[in-house]
């Protein structure tokens, strides 16, 4: 099962790090950059895979799916830490701005 897992997670990884982002401006896109290289758990394009593989073998014709659905759930959370002006997200710094006073 572990092997299992881990193709799965080497395919994710890979259409993701292949993603074509653009260059400008940089405000916009190298936060994007930023946020999808934090890497994570990917558990929903994972259970996206897994759930395909219950009926299909090859899961490779979904991975761009199973990635749209972790971009989408990357910047929902971006979106929160922008909304709530968050200083850190996974332990990480959003910003450069310091942290505000609580």
């Amino acid at each position: 099962m572990k092997d299992f897992l881990g193709n799965y997670s080497a395919l994710l990884e890979s259409q993701i790090s292949a993603m074509p982002f653009g260059k400008q401006p940089p405000s916009l896109y190298e936060p994007i950059r930023y946020v999808m290289r934090l890497g994570g758990k990917r558990i929903r394009p994972m259970l996206t895979l897994l759930s395909y593989a219950m009926f299909r073998d090859d899961v490779r014709p979904i991975v761009p799916y199973a990635v749209a659905v972790e971009v989408f759930h990357n910047f929902t959370l971006m979106h929160d830490d922008i909304m709530d002006k968050a200083p850190l997200r996974r332990t990480i710094l959003t910003s450069s701005t310091p942290p505000r006073p609580t």
